[in-house]
């Protein structure tokens, strides 16, 4: 691990950055906070149809000058459009959005449940069977899921032909979800870090400045190296170009096994309270 460039290898062989920039809850300066990602060096982009900036996502991409082979594309299906024909359709609409001819990886954003169908596990079985329908059309070079816990792994292995590569979940400091990472890293599936920093929440925890000031980096760039050594793929965000960069400058120090330790140990904060379970959605 030491650059932006550096790649984890997926179950099917494709390389992904171990770093990705993300655009939730960004749409006015969705464009520019993308731009300066790039020109910052990030090379791996995550966005989804329900954060409504795909469309100034993509102008940043094609702005950019860098080229499209260079860069790791990700999007995700929304709840509503759960379903085989409807997933079919989704994918065609963020392609056009983000005027793109492939994407590097697609999501399904949740899973179905049951306060929303009892036919909650055909519903996901249909949808990721539009997944591996779109995956083998050579359209995406890599599918996978978000915010799947144990018992929707679980379900979704029963029917599904090809193992999802990646599962983007929250994990932070505060928030590990031992569980689900662990099942996910078993099926080979590398595990993306939604959140890292807490939605911010991780910034001024005593425990985190303490440490974060013994190795002369700020918290931010702590919890993301951490997230690293941890085997995940964080994805920091923020508008900021300054941050951006600061964000994935975490190459030039390692945190201590007695410092993970002491980060592993904290009591549960920052969590978004968004759970698979218990979303109306």
């Amino acid at each position: 691990m030491n650059s932006l460039t550096t790649t984890y290898t997926l179950a099917n062989g494709v390389e992904i950055p171990i770093i990705g920039f993300g655009t939730w809850q960004n749409i006015e300066q969705a464009e520019s906070a993308t731009l300066a990602a790039i020109k910052a060096g990030y090379r791996h982009i995550d966005t989804a149809a329900i954060y409504e900036n795909e469309e100034p996502v993509g102008n940043a991409i094609h702005a950019s000058g860098v080229d499209r082979k260079d860069l790791f594309i990700t999007t995700k299906l929304w709840n509503a459009e759960r379903g085989y024909e409807t997933t079919l359709a989704a994918f065609d609409e963020s392609l056009r959005k983000l005027r793109l001819d492939y994407l590097d990886l697609y999501l399904v954003h949740w899973p179905a449940h049951a306060l929303v169908s009892e036919n909650w596990a055909a519903i996901n079985a249909q949808t990721w069977l539009a997944f591996e329908e779109i995956y083998n059309s050579g359209r995406v070079r890599a599918i996978g899921i978000s915010n799947f816990s144990v018992p929707y792994l679980t379900e979704l292995m029963k029917t599904a032909r090809i193992t999802p590569m990646v599962n983007q979940v929250e994990f932070h400091p505060g928030y590990m979800q031992p569980e689900t990472v662990q099942m996910s890293k078993d099926l080979g599936m590398v595990v993306e870090a939604w959140s890292p920093l807490g939605s911010g929440a991780m910034l001024h925890d005593p425990t985190l400045v303490e440490i974060a000031d013994a190795y002369g980096v700020s918290v931010a760039q702590l919890c993301v190296r951490w997230c690293l050594q941890h085997q995940t793929l964080p994805m920091p965000k923020s508008v900021s170009p300054e941050r951006i960069v600061q964000n994935a400058d975490v190459f030039g120090f390692e945190i201590s096994a007695e410092d993970m330790a002491k980060i592993d140990a904290l009591p549960e904060s920052g969590f978004s309270g968004l759970h698979p379970d218990r979303n109306p959605f």
